[in-house]
């Protein structure tokens, strides 16, 4: 956790341990009411029933601390979901195929691979789209994950600042082989991005230019 491997990692990491920190208190608060509950009202010290009137003190506090609770939760995830749909107008833009059980990527001067390299510290924009079933794009060392459907086209984005190679897998059952629908991402350096780009772009006759894409 907290590896910086992309421009998400951290905060969605840090609502991880958010939300797991106030279950875990909450968790305990239950199991200590529960105990004291108990003890405090067990028949050996109270063999006689008693009726026992509301208080309306006690109803506010154990609705609205929980819904306090709730809210925030939901605030922070709104504000990461928020950056993760805010695609950078200079992104590099990437087609991404998904088909049983492979992905593909075809970058903007139509060079197609089955492995992802991008350069460091560049917004990578994937346009994610199926041939055939419904898969998941999902790279977890980037905490990134989109649905991709037949007939309907869906996005995402990502930057990081490491340079690294970083799994990227099928999220969602597709078929008798989907435990083998792995790829990767390299994240490269500029000037090796560069050469890399060039070289592969050579060798399948394609003008080796990146144009920057809008949304």
């Amino acid at each position: 956790m907290f590896t910086s491997s992309s421009n998400f990692t951290n905060d969605v990491d840090a609502l991880f341990v958010y939300i797991t920190a106030l279950s875990l208190i909450v968790l305990i608060g239950i199991t200590v009411a529960m105990i004291y509950f108990v003890i405090r009202y067990s028949r050996k010290r109270n063999p006689v029933p008693k009726n026992i009137e509301g208080n309306l003190t006690l109803e506010i506090l154990w609705t609205g601390i929980p819904l306090l609770l709730f809210i925030s939760m939901f605030y922070f995830g709104w504000v990461g979901y928020k950056d993760m749909r805010a695609i950078p107008d200079d992104a590099l833009q990437i087609k991404v195929t998904a088909r049983m059980w492979q992905w593909s990527f075809e970058y903007p001067n139509g060079l197609k691979t089955d492995t992802l390299y991008v350069p460091v510290s560049k917004p990578v924009r994937v346009d994610l789209h199926s041939m055939d079933v419904n898969h998941a794009f999902f790279i977890p060392a980037f905490r990134v994950k989109k649905d991709v459907y037949p007939n309907k086209k869906n996005d995402a984005w990502f930057q990081s600042e490491k340079v690294g190679r970083y799994d990227i897998a099928c999220a969602e059952y597709c078929g008798l082989n989907h435990s083998y629908m792995y790829s990767a991402v390299h994240i490269m350096e500029q000037k090796a991005f560069d050469q890399w780009f060039a070289d592969a772009s050579k060798k399948a006759n394609l003008e080796p230019k990146l144009v920057a894409q809008t949304k």
